[in-house]
């Protein structure tokens, strides 16, 4: 099969879209299936050899986050000419409600095109600005794709239509072989990853908790890795506590999943805006007990709390007392580990997969009948 993703934000500066697609296409390529994926990014990036380069993006605030998307008449033009030399029988695009590329792709394709829709937020730029475009879009779609039960209520309630559910997927056998950390501080630790910089990644609230839990436990340590500005994020602790915070900054697929098999407890504080919980399944993949806030997100991911400890979203005192627990209660980890080892499964890139393309080949028999 021949299949055409692309993907809304630049590849310039990875996120977590990014890393879905790209990983996507690995597995679809590695399954037999011819893959071109066009996204935002320059010519000059260093790109996988099937990313097809869609010009220079312009940073905009996006769902509590910085987007870099590309949009407008040059974009237009590098869109049309990646379908026309494609010559796919199916394009999936990404998040196709943000002006980008995916917008533009789903305008142009003469094939089948499929959506993936990642976030739950019920507004978007496009719809803000124009609901005719929007809804041109939503009607030139042959499927929809939604990540999470959370981002399918969005479609079913919002939207006016339904959606597949299928996850996010993660390279489980990438994060099961995965050694701990050399250098790691001795002791008992706790990680974080995200842009610990905006608020909805929570990263204050763990702060605030691991403050707490330092002051009975000397020899606690906190990992984060992440983008953002240390001082910034220890400002207001104590420099012996702040002394106990490490911060790794942005690290490789290798480095990420040794930080992630070789800390005690992996945290995820975030306050809202996400739809799934990609890093929970990174985590329960490398073999570590995790906490979240009880976002809907996070509960759907954590099966409610079965495979993973939840605290009240947005409670610094419920987090350090969840996490007391756990870290003091080596066997409740290793429950949480066990049952999250046969729960992950279902996040398994080479599962995932399966599933999109059975949507793929319903996409091009429903258009196939539709010309007859």
């Amino acid at each position: 099969m021949r299949i055409g993703i692309v993907s809304p934000y630049s590849f310039d500066v990875p996120g977590g879209v990014q890393f879905h697609i790209a990983d996507l296409a690995e597995t679809l390529i590695g399954a037999g299936h011819d893959v071109s994926v066009l996204a935002p990014a320059t010519q000059t990036a260093d790109l996988p050899d099937f990313v097809v380069p869609g010009g220079k993006a312009l940073a905009v605030p996006y769902n509590g986050s910085i987007a870099r998307l590309a949009f407008g008449p040059r974009s237009a033009a590098r869109v049309r000419r990646w379908c026309l030399q494609g010559e796919f029988d199916v394009v999936h695009v990404h998040e196709p409600l943000t002006p980008s590329l995916s917008c533009l792709a789903v305008l142009t394709a003469k094939c089948p095109v499929v959506a993936t829709f990642h976030t739950a937020i019920t507004r978007s730029r496009m719809l803000a600005a124009g609901k005719h475009m929007a809804q041109l879009v939503l009607e030139n779609l042959s499927a929809r794709i939604a990540v999470s039960s959370h981002a399918r209520k969005v479609q079913v309630e919002h939207l006016g239509g339904g959606a597949v559910e299928i996850p996010n997927g993660v390279p489980v056998a990438f994060y099961r072989k995965a050694a701990p950390l050399v250098g790691k501080p001795d002791g008992p630790t706790i990680g974080f990853m995200g842009r610990y910089t905006e608020s909805r990644k929570g990263f204050g609230i763990l702060r605030e908790a691991f403050a707490s839990l330092a002051v009975e436990r000397p020899d606690l340590h906190l990992l984060v890795v992440g983008r953002g500005d240390p001082a910034e994020a220890v400002a207001g602790l104590d420099s012996e506590t702040a002394s106990r915070v490490h911060f790794l900054g942005a690290v490789s697929n290798e480095e990420k999943a040794s930080m992630l098999a070789g800390v005690d407890l992996y945290v995820a504080p975030n306050t809202g805006g996400e739809s799934f919980g990609m890093v929970l399944t990174e985590a329960m993949a490398a073999g570590t007990c995790v906490l979240a806030s009880d976002i809907e997100a996070f509960k759907s991911v954590l099966d409610g709390g079965r495979v993973g400890g939840l605290f009240p979203v947005g409670s610094a005192h419920a987090l350090a007392a969840e996490a007391a627990r756990l870290l003091d209660d080596p066997g409740l980890r290793d429950d949480y580990v066990d049952r999250a080892n046969e729960w992950v499964r279902r996040y398994d890139w080479p599962e995932v997969a399966d599933r999109v393309v059975e949507v793929y080949r319903a996409a091009i028999e429903a258009g196939a009948v539709r010309r007859r």
